[in-house]
């Protein structure tokens, strides 16, 4: 038996996926631990699970081969006098329906730590057990736009053909990479189409739940899946954070100056695309990293409730 194969445990009887037609089947993916600014493709992970009561797994990682518990230490609850509810890491891939019943896998959990390589074969095992067509994964990083304008995208693929959505982005950036980002190349090596998507969410708020970015995700989920998607739960969540961000604004005209700053560089980018302009337009200032930390402390923390369980890493709700 190989190292892979004890990485990965994969359900033997599948008899939704052994016995559909051969209509091509999608796998979205979604790690947490580094492209999750605004928690965007956890939320949009989480809310794909909830649509199908959480489906059911057909495979499982070996998350003690993969995950360093020092680094990430698992929440547990204390209760008086003693310890319950561990909360145990899992990486697993679910077998799920969208809104037509069309059946699709999501493989979601934290990103390994350690093992990029074994992991990546572990998921080439999934990918050809189960035939999967098209691998989408979905992320979110921190950039400086503003919430009052639509979210864009950083489309990806292992084929050129596979990205029809226009990127932003222009030439070559050195970039850290990620499980994810191994995945998608090892899996375009071994001749299987893998893609995605990276939400830019507004970096001002990338420390907390943003809804908005995490249904901007999906919509791109939707389209290169083939996939249908009952957003109407997350656009209200959306509604409602944006409103919250709108309330503070009103009373804060600090923060509504750096908005409009950012508002203003926006604009001048979408005016300048075509140009092979920069995200960050030129001849354009932005406030300084310091001057927007301390704007928005009291910003953030108006809208930061508390509520639901945090991250222990970064305090960030899941």
């Amino acid at each position: 038996m190989t190292s892979e194969s004890r990485l990965v445990h994969i359900v033997d009887q599948v008899p939704e996926l052994d016995e559909r037609e051969d209509t091509g089947l999608t796998m979205v993916v979604a790690l947490d631990g580094f492209l999750d600014a605004g928690n965007a493709a956890a939320r949009a992970a989480q809310h794909l699970v909830d649509l199908d009561d959480g489906g059911s797994v057909v495979a499982t990682f070996d998350v003690d081969q993969l995950h360093d518990y020092r680094a990430r230490r698992p929440p547990v609850t204390f209760a008086q006098d003693h310890y319950e509810s561990y909360d145990a890491p899992r990486l697993v891939v679910r077998l799920l329906r969208d809104t037509g019943g069309t059946p699709y896998l999501l493989l979601r959990g934290p990103e390994p730590d350690t093992r990029w390589e074994a992991f990546a074969r572990a998921v080439r095992k999934v990918v050809e057990r189960f035939e999967v067509t098209l691998v989408v994964a979905m992320g979110s990083v921190p950039m400086a736009v503003p919430h009052t304008r639509p979210i864009t995208m950083t489309p990806h693929a292992n084929d050129p053909a596979l990205v029809v959505t226009p990127s932003a982005w222009r030439g070559e950036l050195r970039v850290p990479s990620s499980a994810q980002t191994l995945v998608e190349m090892r899996l375009g090596e071994w001749g299987h189409d893998a893609m995605g998507f990276v939400a830019h969410v507004p970096h001002y708020l990338a420390q907390l739940e943003y809804p908005q970015a995490a249904a901007a995700l999906l919509e791109q989920v939707e389209i290169a899946g083939r996939l249908t998607v009952d957003l109407s739960g997350l656009r209200a969540e959306a509604a409602d954070r944006e409103a919250e961000i709108e309330s503070q604004l009103l009373g804060n005209t600090e923060v509504a100056d750096v908005v409009a700053a950012l508002e203003q560089q926006y604009d001048t980018f979408t005016r300048a695309e075509e140009s092979g302009a920069s995200l960050l337009a030129e001849n354009q200032p932005l406030p300084t990293g310091e001057e927007i930390g301390r704007q928005f402390e009291q910003f953030l923390a108006g809208l930061d409730d508390g509520d639901g369980p945090a991250d222990p890493r970064n305090g960030k709700q899941h």
